[in-house]
């Protein structure tokens, strides 16, 4: 990477519209697709002597130490993605926000709030449109063309933003109000490893639309340490097998990260039920520990309920691995003076869920899920400490029975 402009920069952010509908109509196409996008924007940056500050998913944060330079390399961008041959029809349109200040570099990156107040202003946009705040306007050196869109309060945000938009000659000028429906960059931090690039690319778009901040995205079990220690994630989502083996290399790095960053919640993602793996992820601990089927990937409302309770310090297990642990037979099994009502309960506990999921699941009444929980820790003589960790020991005991 060149060296970053530090001072008055102009930050672009860019974001393609609609990617998950693409992933869905072009398959394994879209990889390419992607790659084609990527490359005309960077074209275009690199003739405006713009700098990459990060690129993920479908995403570009760009840096510029001149706001004409900005607006011209997002212009000529622009003017690319249309005139480019997509394949089958499809338009790859991509929405673009930028914002002129003076933000903190560090460490090869920038930080503080003009970074945010950029980033914002591009999620308020459309495909193909280009958003502008005011002191980028007051920046340009040029005449451009542009739109008033009015003062806008965009979330998280202290003070509300004057936003313009670009004309650019030739192409659409008339677009959508600005949406402020889309969450953000300010949710759970979240690192992404996978070595499938349309897989890694898909699970990132669903974890964005559920709110979710994801910070980078790793090819390789080094990749993804590196960005564990450099962004500190929340949660570390890791495919099992990872190059160069394809064997264990995702699990080793899973527990190097739970012993180096005890902050950070580990998700391992697996093709198949391996509850040996299982076991040897969880240790002595289940707190902020997950392992789960990539086909649960599919339901994404659980899919994000998982994320997060890992995040938070819970754990969240595959309900497969679950019951193929139940499923094996067990000498002076601690669990034998459980009811069948209590190992009901433990398995979905062993899951994640909540005693109020709990309730739903087995359509009892949340008192009654409280009553076998109390009865549950009594028999496993777990000792009246704090309820979570109460929680975290009855199922280690039930998993390792």
């Amino acid at each position: 990477m060149s060296e970053l402009p530090h001072g008055t920069v102009t930050l672009l952010f860019t974001d393609v519209e609609g990617s998950t509908g693409l992933v869905q109509q072009l398959g394994s196409r879209y990889e390419g697709v992607l790659d084609d996008q990527r490359r005309l924007i960077r074209d275009a940056v690199a003739a405006g002597q713009g700098h990459e500050v990060d690129c993920r998913g479908d995403e570009f944060f760009l840096v510029f130490p001149e706001a004409d330079a900005a607006v011209s390399a997002a212009s000529g961008a622009q003017r690319a993605l249309v005139e480019h041959p997509w394949p089958d029809g499809v338009q790859v349109r991509v929405r673009m926000g930028m914002h002129t200040g003076e933000p903190t570099l560090r460490d090869e990156a920038y930080v503080g709030l003009d970074v945010h107040r950029a980033a914002r202003i591009c999620e308020a946009g459309h495909g193909g449109q280009i958003l502008l705040s005011a002191q980028t306007r007051d920046a340009l050196d040029t005449q451009h063309e542009l739109d008033d869109l009015g003062i806008h309060e965009l979330r998280g945000l202290p003070e509300p933003e004057h936003i313009f938009q670009l004309a650019v000659p030739g192409l659409p000028k008339r677009f959508p109000a600005l949406s402020f429906s889309r969450k953000g960059l300010r949710g759970m931090r979240v690192v992404l490893a996978e070595d499938s690039i349309l897989l890694r690319e898909g699970v990132a778009r669903l974890l964005e639309d559920a709110g979710f901040d994801v910070v980078a995205q790793s090819g390789t079990a080094d990749d993804l340490l590196r960005h564990v220690s450099m962004h500190k994630p929340d949660v570390a989502i890791v495919d099992i097998r990872m190059p160069p083996t394809q064997t264990d290399e995702g699990l080793r790095a899973a527990q190097e990260i739970r012993e180096r960053f005890q902050d950070c919640g580990v998700l391992v993602l697996s093709q198949y039920v391996e509850p040996g793996y299982a076991m040897e992820l969880l240790g002595q601990n289940a707190e902020g520990v997950g392992y789960l089927l990539k086909d649960r990937v599919a339901d994404v409302d659980e899919f994000a309920a998982a994320v997060r309770r890992v995040g938070e310090g819970g754990s969240a297990l595959d309900p497969a691995v679950v019951s193929e642990l139940v499923g094996r037979r067990r000498r002076d099994d601690p669990l034998e003076h459980l009811t069948p009502r209590e190992r009901e309960v433990l398995e979905l506990m062993a899951e994640g869920k909540s005693n109020q999921a709990i309730a739903d699941k087995l359509v009892i009444t949340l008192r009654a899920v409280e009553k076998h929980v109390t009865s549950i820790f009594s028999k496993l003589r777990l000792s009246a400490t704090d309820q979570d960790h109460r929680r975290v020991l009855a199922v280690l005991t039930f998993l390792r029975s």
